[in-house]
């Protein structure tokens, strides 16, 4: 057990040797925040933790006998407003006579081993030897409603999740207006907020600046967790780097609109609050119903940045992802898209699918215009059939002829999206999002279907379902193209609106839990015209997503690095495209382009048929390569060493966990005449005693000779060395596999 209880005081600690959460029940019977961080030994009584300050003439205190306690200046666990405390607080109630609900106090708890599923939500889980949960319940006796704070502590992790429940035990209806699923009082501000920020094509930038008096925040009011803001959030010391200091992580484990904020009060303490976003939000929750909020993983790490993101891996991995896809190796795919886009048929995927499989790649993936009438992006999603002009002879024989070359068969679908033209529209105009007979904002010529809907996700399962059977379908590319406007629902009752946005991402959820049930041999990727979607929620259902639409190697250093902050290497999409880019129209080797994907579930999107027999001779090494070591990318601890953020170059590595092999990435975007750097790069990770092997070399070094003085990266030219130099030029790539001996 990790959690200790002291009854006589009313503390609650949660510890597993490596981080403590402490908090208490104040004397007003509302939750006071005590500590988050490093781990303490337990004790009979943490009470000196407690801050109670006098307030000043400007300040309201909760008894008229006791002048220094006021809510103002206490530090809370789950605030509320209207009793003295004027920050923002963490719920907001109403009543159908006008009460807030703003008198919860404590009633109970219990602990529990392992960690219970949510009904409907994707949630980390734990069995009974792995994690224990604590739950408190409070109380508002005036309204009838009881609030449920969910703890949860992973044995081998430096994690806490957290998520609330609201029941109604009224005889009236309730009205949520404001959950956050989480909120700590951080009794000072000295940190920089980091975040992750970008859009389509450049997502997931590293942005950072210090904290400030009042309200900093990130969001999506998208209907998706968008490609503009990430659902993650960082508070470090403003000396904190990569590998040293302290941090503290929050990333929401939801796909929908949320908030995640900051909120600096005058007495300089930081109130950090993730949850759902308040915005055009209004849960209508009638007698003995109840409502349960996402959850917010939450991780502490005195060993910088870098300790924080393999915390985040290391739980994603044991306890996120679905137990099929822990161990399984991702296979090599090539999808077809930039290779042909629309203007395909039958003989000429074959074609691809041919070349492809006498290079090694182990999936065929069939991309968009392959139903309907599909020959642009104006018409046909709804229409879940093949397009028989473009394949006569129908999917199944496509299929057929892919698997039959010893490949896997994979199509993209957009379940989600519907254009105008479709015969799926003509039939159910009132499926679309939106009031009928109004204006409609259309996104890529599409417009939403309404996956609040129930029968709208069992069409969909029913569609998807029949073409997975009959093609033995191996993988699904989900694609989701367009943020969601004029956000109505037919279905919805007018004081029932405010629910759209989160029910319809429990109808996704719903589709996702159908298909993965019926079909757990399915991979499925999860895409939101790049990673507009790219969020813990998808990962519960889809190991992997489309990282970004920019495949151009030298973006990918900074979406990748970026993306690595939270999520693990093994889940980021990432393929070798054609040169010039299509996005960029930047021209790169081959060798960096495959540098850079090895660093992800690796794949091509291009055409083999129009590479030379060289090209074709590097692809196939590259393959071969990238075999021997995918499962140390799926499993390995990883490491960032320079920032695409803070200079020229970019260094990465992946360390296997018995820290027996190593691979490391190195990158120089811009030449640099006659360089002052030494050609040298400090490794991480290794084991000080061990001798490394660099492969293809007769090189070997020990691990701290890697670490402490650093791994020789070859010559480089420097406008005289040409007879010597091993690389020259724009967009340089490394890439040393270390085997220890």
């Amino acid at each position: 057990m990790n959690i200790f209880v002291n009854e006589k005081n009313k503390q609650f600690h949660l510890t597993n040797g490596k981080i403590s959460y402490i908090f208490n029940v104040l004397k007003n019977g509302s939750l006071g925040h005590l500590y988050f961080g490093k781990a303490m030994k337990n004790r009979d009584d943490f009470s000196h933790f407690i801050r109670i300050d006098i307030p000043t003439a400007a300040s309201c205190h909760f008894y008229q006998d006791d002048p220094a306690f006021s809510l103002e200046t206490v530090n809370h666990e789950y605030p509320v407003y209207g009793k003295g405390d004027f920050r923002d607080a963490a719920i907001e109630l109403e009543t159908t006579d006008g009460r807030i609900g703003n008198g919860f106090v404590y009633k109970g708890f219990e602990v529990s081993l392992g960690k219970p599923k949510f009904n409907g939500l994707p949630a980390t889980y734990a069995n009974e030897k792995e994690a224990s949960t604590l739950t408190i319940q409070l109380v508002d006796e005036d309204i009838q409603t009881n609030l449920y704070l969910s703890y949860t502590i992973f044995l081998n992790h430096p994690v806490i999740t957290r998520s609330v429940k609201v029941e109604n035990v009224s005889t009236d209806n309730l009205y949520i207006k404001k959950l956050m699923s989480s909120s700590i009082d951080f009794p000072d501000s000295d940190y920089k907020m980091v975040h992750l920020a970008g859009t389509w094509s450049r997502e997931r930038h590293i942005e950072a600046h210090d904290l400030r008096q009042g309200i900093q925040s990130i969001a999506s009011i998208r209907g998706a967790s968008s490609h503009h803001h990430n659902p993650f959030m960082a508070l470090k010391r403003k000396t904190t780097t990569e590998h040293e200091d302290e941090v503290y992580g929050f990333n929401f484990v939801y796909s929908s609109n949320f908030l995640a904020q900051v909120e600096v009060d005058h007495y300089e303490v930081a109130r950090v609050m993730v949850g759902i976003h308040p915005h055009q939000f209004r849960w209508k929750l009638a007698t003995n119903e109840c409502f349960q909020a996402p959850e917010v993983v939450m991780v502490y790490s005195d060993e910088g940045l870098n300790g924080m993101s393999q915390s985040f891996h290391n739980l994603y991995r044991d306890h996120l992802i679905r137990d099929l896809w822990k161990k399984v190796e991702r296979p090599i795919l090539i999808n077809n898209w930039e290779a042909t886009y629309f203007d395909f048929d039958e003989e000429k995927l074959v074609g691809i699918a041919e070349s492809a499989s006498e290079l090694g790649i182990e999936l065929f993936v069939l991309d968009d215009g392959w139903f309907g009438k599909r020959n642009d992006d104006t018409s046909s999603l709804g229409d879940w059939y093949e397009d028989k002009e473009k394949l006569p002879n129908g999917l199944q024989v496509l299929a057929k002829k892919v698997t039959d070359l010893g490949m896997q068969f994979g199509l993209w679908f957009e379940p989600e999206m519907i254009n105008p033209s479709s015969q799926l529209y003509q039939s159910h105009p009132e499926w679309v999002i939106g009031r009928q007979g109004e204006h409609l904002t259309f996104g890529r010529n599409q417009l939403v279907l309404d996956f609040s809907r129930e029968e709208v996700v069992q069409y969909l399962f029913e569609k998807m379902k029949d073409i997975i059977i009959k093609t033995k379908l191996s993988y699904i590319k989900w694609d989701m193209n367009r943020n969601i406007t004029d956000a109505f629902s037919a279905a919805l009752k007018i004081d029932q609106q405010g629910e759209f946005f989160h029910r319809y991402i429990l109808g996704v959820y719903a589709l996702y839990e159908k298909l993965t049930n019926e079909f757990p041999n399915v991979l499925f990727e999860s895409c939101a015209g790049g990673g507009g979607r790219f969020d813990p929620g998808m990962f519960y259902y889809a190991p992997q997503a489309w990282t970004s639409d920019n495949t151009d190697a030298v973006e990918r250093l900074k979406i990748q690095y970026g993306t690595s902050l939270v999520y693990p290497i093994y889940s980021m999409g990432s393929h070798v495209s054609a040169s010039p880019n299509h996005q960029t129209l930047r021209t790169t080797s081959l060798e960096t382009r495959a540098n850079t994907a090895y660093f992800g579930t690796f794949g091509y999107e291009l055409n083999p048929l129009e590479l030379n027999e060289e090209e074709r001779s590097i692809i196939k090494d590259q393959i071969k390569h990238y075999k021997t070591y995918r499962s140390l990318v799926r499993d390995g601890d990883f490491y960032r060493l320079q920032s695409p953020f803070e200079e020229n170059e970019t260094a990465w590595m992946i360390v296997s966990k018995d820290k027996k092999e190593a691979l490391v990435g190195y990158y120089k975007v811009l030449t640099t005449p006659n360089s002052k750097k030494q050609q040298i790069l400090s490794l991480k990770g290794l084991d000080d005693d061990i001798l490394y092997t660099i492969e293809g070399t007769e090189q070997s070094f020990h691990g701290d000779e890697l670490m402490y003085r650093g791994l020789p990266l070859s010559i480089e030219f420097n406008g005289v060395n040409s007879n010597k130099a091993e690389r020259s030029g724009d967009y340089q790539s490394l890439v040393y596999f270390l085997k220890g001996n």
